[in-house]
Parts: structure tokens; sequence; C-alpha cells
């Protein structure tokens, strides 16, 4: 099983993925960018990482970024969403 999993979105979805995980004692790491940094679903998950700008195509559509963000975190997985 899984131990720890990216989730590659945000706002609502990223929130039911994590209750999802949280159940299944799965950690959760929320890539964010800048200006979502203080939104619900990064504080609450276990680990973030800021992968960028505020425009999407900087940040959630950047697929370096949200690959490195799991290297980053050893994560065993990406959710996308």
């Amino acid at each position: 099983m899984l131990e720890k999993i990216v989730i590659a979105n945000r706002g609502e979805i990223a929130l039911r993925i994590q209750r999802a995980c949280r159940e299944l004692g799965v950690k959760t790491v929320a890539v964010h960018s800048v200006a979502d940094a203080s939104q619900k679903h990064v504080l609450l998950a276990d680990e973030t990482v800021c992968i960028g700008p505020p425009a999407s195509s900087g940040s959630y559509l950047n697929m370096p970024a949200i690959i490195s963000a799991a290297e980053l975190t050893d994560a065993g997985a990406i959710h996308p969403g």
C-alpha cells in the first residue's frame, strides 16, 4: 500500500482526496502555487511543496515541478485530481 501521495490539484477536489487518504492511512503532500499557500487543502496536508507562480501554467500544469515535488517528499504516487 502507498505510504504517501502527492495531490496535484487544489480546492474541493484536493480536500476530497485528502479525506480518502486519511481514511486509508496514506499521508498527503499538497502542491500549491504562491497564491494558494494559505488555502485549506494546503493547511490540512501532511506536507506541502510550493511549485510555482500564481498562474496555473507555471505551477499546477508544470509537470516537471509536480514530479520534483514527489521526488523531494519521497512520495510513492501522484494523484492528478
